[in-house]
């Protein structure tokens, strides 16, 4: 505070002259340091680096100066490395293993679908060759029974049945096993001497239209069930193997078929018969029935 007063009233005590000459030195001064800081902005621009050690020191505003540029030069750079690290993520695709090993994995996919879009052909076909043979088998087919017929050993019966393709087309394989024949005794069914008419066990027809064959049966049981006066009542029954290639893998359909029929037994009083059941003429030696 004193070296203020000092100052003031120091400058009081100057002439008018003194106080002039003071000011144009002062001025003097003042237009010297900005022209040495312009130089230094000069310099700053154009990147000059050589500056003394004394400038430096003598010059604060250079300083200030330096580390503003310097800052913007930093964020530029980090601007920079910014704007190119995006494009520098994606150097790992000129990598070779990585694109071969992306290509594997990319081909194991596709062959997975492949195989996979195969199987489910493979099994949509299967399905389709099913149904198409389970319809040839049972609606493309029919077994019936023709006639039964007194044998002359006047104990023992000929079935004929029949084989009928009923759809044109491919041809029917079927492995044929002999005909069985039971006989009502009670409620319950008994199993009766049956044989082929060939003497052959099993056989295989190619099924094209027609095809019959025939049975030798006795039916010898004596206590047999009389459901219509004078009758017996009789069941066939059919095991079949049916397919559409002669030499079948798992393309087969098991087909049974159960024909029942009431049976004149040899020897029977056929008036009885007549009187009993109200008919004219011959009584038949056998009757049919629908399936059951």
């Amino acid at each position: 505070m004193n070296d203020v007063v000092d100052q003031v009233s120091l400058l009081e005590n100057l002439s008018d002259a003194d106080k002039d000459a003071l000011i144009t030195r002062l001025w003097r001064d003042l237009q010297e340091e900005r022209a040495r800081s312009k130089e230094l902005e000069r310099r700053l621009a154009c990147g000059t680096r050589d500056l003394t050690t004394d400038d430096r020191e003598a010059n604060p505003l250079l300083k200030r100066l330096q580390q503003v540029v310097v800052g913007k030069r930093g964020a530029r750079q980090l601007t920079e490395s910014l704007n190119l690290r995006p494009l520098s993520s994606f150097a790992f695709l000129r990598s070779r293993r990585l694109v071969v090993a992306a290509g594997i994995v990319i081909l194991a996919f596709g062959l997975d679908f492949a195989v996979g879009s195969y199987q489910q052909f493979r099994l949509a076909q299967k399905r389709l060759a099913d149904l198409r043979l389970q319809h040839a088998a049972f609606e493309g087919m029919y077994v019936e029974v023709v006639n039964v017929a007194y044998e002359p050993d006047q104990k023992s019966y000929r079935l004929t049945m029949k084989f009928a393709k009923d759809e044109p087309g491919r041809p029917l394989y079927i492995m044929q096993s002999p005909v069985r024949v039971f006989e009502q005794v009670g409620l319950s069914w008994k199993e009766v001497l049956s044989r082929d008419s060939l003497g052959e066990a099993a056989r295989v027809v190619k099924l094209t239209d027609t095809y019959t064959f025939q049975t030798i049966f006795e039916p010898n049981l004596k206590d047999w069930t009389e459901l219509i006066p004078g009758y017996m009542h009789i069941r066939f029954e059919t095991d079949s193997l049916v397919s559409e290639r002669s030499n079948p893998d798992d393309d087969i359909i098991d087909r049974t078929d159960r024909y029942y029929v009431y049976l004149k037994p040899h020897g029977a009083d056929d008036d009885a018969i007549r009187k009993q059941m109200r008919i004219r003429g011959d009584p038949p030696v056998y009757m049919p029935m629908p399936p059951h």
